[in-house]
């Protein structure tokens, strides 16, 4: 079928997927797999029936090359650094803790399950999207998956996810259950951390909700997003003929992270939304690669995966709370630190809610933000090391 090559039709594809999935995940029997793996299966479905291409192409190749690279640019600009002072010590530390424990996991993990040919030669780089979701979420996960071009493994990068999801998913449950338990041995009084106005915090919510996109805004942060991408791909090729090797990626964080501190940037709204949208774009490219018939041969790559996650979120999740029973931490606090490191701060938010601790709920989305820049860099530190 020539017309599936279409640009025009492929695109117009890809925009459906993500309005079905966005449709369906509102749905009491999908809502258990969340848009991001709902858009890769879609996707998937539709290349092995033929619909969509399952092999590059110059419109996957675009989305690769300048539509998710855009979407981590427009993503890091809700991150204030400002907001710092906002949160509090208790769970900032919390919060550097789990992020430790992240980086002892991944070193623990890659001694239990080593390099072998079910990875593919991305075995380090696999290690490098692990440590940095469970640093601070899906964001550093594709950034390192981008410029290891692990997103072109479609069977290796979907396994990933699938594991992700139900690792990530098994330990929200388990930071409600956790300090229940441990409150009953080893009581602890419940710390106020950041600020206490309840009433704001309380009705404070994700920035994607209450956004509206302006012709100015969309104007700018489309602007700003080539701009930055070519500046981005121009310094690291400057650097890549002096023998220098320094990811495009890490540089865009970079830039993106100085102008998320500038007021008239920080202010334009819209970036979540546009953010948003441009990921599961990319994710649907990347569903597009996944290879039926060769998923249902990768058992031992599955187990593999979930051996080296699970262990990676063990130690974190023994490290973090260990660290917080010798401190004297309030559970509650560690337990939305932690989420914040391993889901994002979306989750950590909805743990805050849980506990009914509305003065937490603003400094949990806070975390969350500074994990998503913090997360890049020692996602590539890992990559580099292992």
């Amino acid at each position: 079928m020539e017309f599936t090559t279409n640009a025009l039709y492929i695109i117009a594809v890809l925009a459906f997927v993500l309005f079905i999935s966005e449709w369906l995940v509102k749905k009491p029997f999908f809502n258990k797999f969340g848009i991001a793996l709902m858009v890769i299966i879609l996707t998937a479905v539709l290349a092995n029936i033929g619909l969509v291409p399952t092999t590059a192409n110059p419109v996957y190749d675009g989305i690769f090359n300048y539509i998710a690279p855009g979407a981590l640019f427009l993503l890091l600009l809700d991150v204030n650094l400002v907001q710092l002072k906002k949160v509090g010590f208790p769970i900032l530390f919390a919060f550097i803790l789990g992020s430790i424990g992240t980086v002892i996991g991944v070193i623990v993990a890659s001694f239990i399950i080593k390099d072998n040919s079910h990875f593919d030669g991305v075995y380090n780089a696999l290690a490098g999207m692990i440590a940095g979701t469970y640093t601070g979420g899906s964001i550093n996960f594709n950034a390192v998956a981008l410029h290891y071009k692990v997103v072109e493994k479609g069977v290796i990068y979907t396994n990933t996810v699938a594991v992700d999801n139900v690792v990530t998913t098994l330990w929200f449950f388990l930071t409600i259950a956790i300090p229940v338990t441990l409150q009953k041995i080893a009581p602890r009084f419940q710390a106020v951390s950041g600020t206490n106005n309840t009433e704001k915090t309380d009705s404070f919510p994700p920035t994607d909700e209450v956004e509206t996109l302006t012709l100015k805004s969309l104007s700018l942060l489309i602007g700003m997003s080539c701009f930055v991408i070519f500046i981005s791909d121009y310094i690291a090729g400057f650097f890549q003929e002096r023998n220098i090797v320094i990811p495009s990626i890490l540089i865009l964080t970079t830039l993106a992270l100085i102008l998320a501190q500038i007021p008239v940037v920080s202010k334009l709204k819209g970036n979540m939304l546009l953010g948003s949208w441009a990921v599961y774009l990319f994710l649907a490219v990347v569903g597009a690669f996944c290879d039926f018939a060769a998923l249902g041969q990768s058992g031992a790559l599955s187990i593999a995966l979930l051996i080296f996650v699970s262990v990676t979120v063990l130690i974190h999740g023994v490290f973090t709370f260990g660290m917080g029973y010798f401190l004297k931490y309030d559970w509650q606090v560690i337990a939305i630190a932690s989420q914040a490191n391993i889901g994002g701060g979306t989750t950590a938010l909805a743990l805050a809610k849980n506990f009914k601790r509305n003065e937490l709920i603003l400094p949990s989305i806070i975390i969350g933000s500074i994990g998503n820049a913090l997360g890049t860099y020692i996602g590539f530190s890992i990559a580099g090391y292992l």
